[in-house]
């Protein structure tokens, strides 16, 4: 340890001087709060309750806690096409936007890099952003994924800490190992996108060349009424590619928008970029019987099991005519889903419903809406909402405000309450804590084993060692003991490569 700067050993200089008694979480009303890690749900697999303001209060600090970029994904590309729906999926959906095959739908894409700051560099080894805005007949529809399959946690209590780990230091200011690597191996469910983040596809060659992944579970609602649990793949046409650790410097000294200008010159080319759109599907009954939890984003639906389904294209064809109005101020949330598309009960989209607009709201006005990116321009929006900051439309003009009412004002769809489904619910309400009670390693077991070849599994093992080997002694002892769960190798590996690290340092 005396070979780190002060600012390196920040936490442990200040657990040392620290001689007061271990103190107690509270909310910011002051009270203690008893189990930190868990959100409120109906049953322990059971959807999120809006009377748990201890989540509620954790959610709505986060989002406002950064002005005015945002808190997450905060640096990135964007640009416009169209989807165009290529398969008849409508035996599992009745949503508009896959009526009939070749109907076209108008996009908005924006890709980005998680936890780096609007002047990061495009090539730091980053979990990166892929959302999705579908102009659709019946409104705005939004995937807010990224490019890997998994999340790190399950519960969105866990949320902001996941954010400020990865983020700056409160005191130095500096990107800290030791934050990263404390929270990473205190929670073993974060070690399937762990690995996934420190292997190649942590540094993709741009945002051409990556797959997107919705990652959470959606239900899908077909004209009879019927329902299944989906997730939604997006395979890029243009093949993978990866960057390798040189590459990465290189651009980061030269060209740290590397991945921006690469995305706008192939557009600008005529070369427009495009991803086919896939669904994984899963039967109700199906997930009654699931061997693992299928709404739990640390886990993948086996393709063996669970195929993927081919459903239409992405394509992107226009930049923006402005990055601030088209870009900076494009907005996402998972709470947008048009009928035909509802949500599962998978807790971290639980949480994110209410997370996104929120911030949005913070960050771009109470009337983020009406910004003309964001705005469902084919549709006329009819509703009870007056009013705010920054109202640019005409308000409604003299319509009723309020329901039900006798003038005239807008009534309720029976299309909509048609495609809306019934779901009974049962359980005890309680904050139930996941993280040992799930499975956190026979996938990872599998992405080690199987998805990695030897190759693969030697730049993953000197990827974690380079940024491992920066996170205090213990740390690294913790790590590796995770690391050896997954695997016996894994772990061999990581403790030869740690320690021809702590020798080449001295």
């Amino acid at each position: 340890m005396c070979s780190r700067d002060a600012a390196s050993n920040q936490l442990i200089d200040y657990k040392n001087n620290d001689s007061e008694v271990q103190r107690e979480i509270t909310t910011s009303s002051g009270i203690p709060v008893g189990v930190k890690d868990a959100i409120q749900t109906v049953g322990p697999r059971g959807p999120a309750l809006l009377q748990d303001f201890q989540f509620l209060d954790e959610m709505m600090h986060f989002d406002t806690e950064r002005i005015p970029e945002r808190v997450a994904y905060a640096k990135g590309a964007g640009a416009f096409g169209y989807f165009e729906c290529t398969h008849d999926i409508s035996k599992f959906c009745a949503a508009a936007i896959f009526d009939k095959v070749r109907k076209r739908t108008a996009i908005a894409m924006r890709f980005s890099v998680a936890s780096g700051e609007e002047g990061s560099a495009d090539t730091v080894r980053e979990q990166r952003g892929f959302a999705v805005k579908f102009y659709t007949d019946d409104g705005i529809w939004d995937i807010v994924g990224c490019n890997m399959p998994v999340h790190y946690v399950r519960d969105p209590m866990l949320f902001p800490s996941l954010v400020h780990a990865q983020k700056r230091n409160p005191q130095t200011h500096l990107k800290d190992p030791d934050m990263f690597w404390d929270f990473m191996t205190l929670r073993p469910e974060t070690l399937h996108a762990l690995l996934m983040y420190f292997s190649d596809r942590g540094t993709p060659d741009g945002y051409r060349h990556l797959h997107g992944y919705g990652v959470h579970t959606y239900r899908m609602i077909n004209a009879s009424g019927e329902t299944q649990y989906v997730r939604f793949h997006f395979k890029t046409d243009q093949g993978i590619k990866n960057l390798d650790a040189r590459r990465c410097e290189e651009l980061m000294s030269h060209d740290p928008d590397y991945a921006i200008r690469d995305l706008y010159n192939s557009i600008k080319k005529g070369n427009y970029p495009s991803w086919s759109m896939y669904i994984q599907v899963m039967l109700n009954e199906e997930a009654k019987k699931c061997r693992f939890n299928p709404f739990d984003v640390t886990k993948v639906w086996p393709q063996k099991d669970f195929p993927l389904l081919p459903v239409g294209k992405l394509v992107l064809d226009r930049n923006p005519t402005n990055y601030f109005t088209e870009v900076e101020q494009l907005a996402f949330s998972p709470a947008h889903m048009v009928p035909g598309i509802e949500p599962s009960p998978d807790k971290m989209l639980q949480g994110r419903l209410f997370a996104y607009g929120d911030s949005q709201r913070h960050r771009l006005g109470v009337n983020y809406m009406q910004i003309p990116v964001n705005c469902p321009y084919r549709v006329n929006v009819r509703n009870f909402q007056r009013d705010g900051a920054m109202t640019v439309t005409d308000n409604q003009n003299g319509a009723p405000n309020y329901f039900p009412n006798s003038f005239c004002g807008p009534k309720e769809s029976p299309r909509a309450l048609g495609l809306q489904t019934c779901c009974p619910l049962s359980g005890d309400v309680y904050r139930f804590m996941s993280g040992d009670t799930e499975d956190n390693f026979s996938q990872v077991t599998d992405f080690w084993t199987y998805t990695l070849d030897n190759c693969g599994r030697k730049r993953l093992v000197r990827n974690l060692s380079e940024h491992l080997t920066e996170a205090s002694q213990f740390l690294q002892e913790r790590a590796v003991k995770l690391f050896t769960m997954v695997h016996s190798d894994f772990g061999r590996l990581m403790t030869e490569a740690l320690n021809t690290a702590r020798i080449s340092k001295f």
